[in-house]
C-alpha cells in the first residue's frame, strides 16, 4: 500500500516545510523508499534541499497533480511526500473533491495522510477546525504541535477540536524547539539535516560547530522517534 502524506497547515511561516524536511531525511534514513512533490516551484524546501528526491507539482493544474496518484499506483510500497506550500489547501482541496481522491484511493488501496502543522495561534486552531469540518474522517491526521515560538497550545485545547480530531483516529506529533541559529546557519548553506550533523576534515567546509551538530542530532532523534510510531 502506497502512502501519500500532505505536510499543510495552510498558515505561513509554522513549519511545513520543516516537517517535510525533517520527513524526507526520515526516509533516507530509515532506507524508506519516497518520492517528494513540492508545490512551491520557486522556493520549494524539498527542491531545495532534497533535489535528488524531489519534483515540482502544480495544484492548479490537473494533469500536474495527478501525478501523486499515478506514482503511488507505479510503486505501491512507497511513501509520497507532499510539502504544501502557504495558501494551497483550497487548490488542494478542490482537485480531491472534484476528482473523487478519496474514492479512488480507497479502490487501490493508497493510504492518505494530512498532516496539519500549527502553532499555538488561533489562526492554526481555525485552520485545523475547517479541514477537519470540510474533509472529516476522508484524511487519516497527524496534528504537528511545533513548538518553534510556544511550548504551550492553550487555545487548541481549550476549542475541543484535539478531542474531535482524536475521535477521528487522529495522532499527535510534538516538533520541539530548536536553536534558532542553527536552522539559519544550515539554511544558508543550502545543506540537508543529515550533511549538517557530519563533521567534514576540513573545518571551513563544518556547517556547523560540534555542539550544534550535537544539538541537531538530538533534535532529529526526538522528531525520529516519534515518527517511528507515526509511519508505518
Amino acid at each position: 500500500m502506497a502512502t501519500i502524506h500532505f505536510i499543510g497547515g495552510e498558515k505561513g511561516g509554522v513549519g511545513k516545510s520543516v516537517v517535510a524536511r525533517v520527513l524526507a531525511q526520515y526516509f533516507i534514513d530509515r532506507g524508506i523508499v519516497f518520492t517528494g512533490f513540492d508545490t512551491d516551484r520557486s522556493h520549494g524546501a524539498l527542491l531545495r534541499f532534497y533535489t535528488d528526491y524531489a519534483q515540482p507539482i502544480d495544484l492548479n493544474a490537473y494533469d500536474s497533480v495527478d501525478e501523486l496518484i499515478e506514482a503511488a499506483v507505479a510503486l505501491p510500497e512507497q511513501h509520497i511526500l507532499v510539502d504544501l506550500a502557504a495558501q494551497s489547501y483550497d487548490p488542494l482541496a478542490k482537485w480531491l473533491l472534484e476528482s473523487g481522491v478519496f474514492a479512488v484511493a480507497e479502490e487501490l488501496e493508497i493510504k492518505l495522510i494530512y498532516w496539519h502543522v500549527m502553532d499555538s495561534g488561533q489562526d492554526s486552531v481555525a485552520l485545523l477546525a475547517r479541514l477537519l469540518d470540510q474533509m472529516g474522517e476522508q484524511f487519516q491526521y497527524v496534528i504537528v504541535q511545533n513548538q518553534l515560538r510556544d511550548e504551550h497550545f492553550n487555545l487548541l485545547m481549550r476549542s475541543g477540536l484535539k478531542e474531535k480530531a482524536l475521535m477521528m483516529n487522529a495522532q499527535l506529533m510534538s516538533l520541539k524547539k530548536l536553536y534558532a541559529p542553527i536552522m539559519l546557519k544550515i539554511d544558508a548553506h543550502n545543506a540537508s539535516f543529515w550533511a549538517a550533523t557530519q563533521r567534514d576534515p576540513s573545518a571551513n567546509a563544518n556547517v556547523l560547530g560540534i555542539l550544534d551538530r550535537q544539538r541537531l542530532k538530538i533534535w532529529l532523534n526526538s522528531a525520529y522517534t516519534q515518527l517511528d510510531r507515526l509511519v508505518n
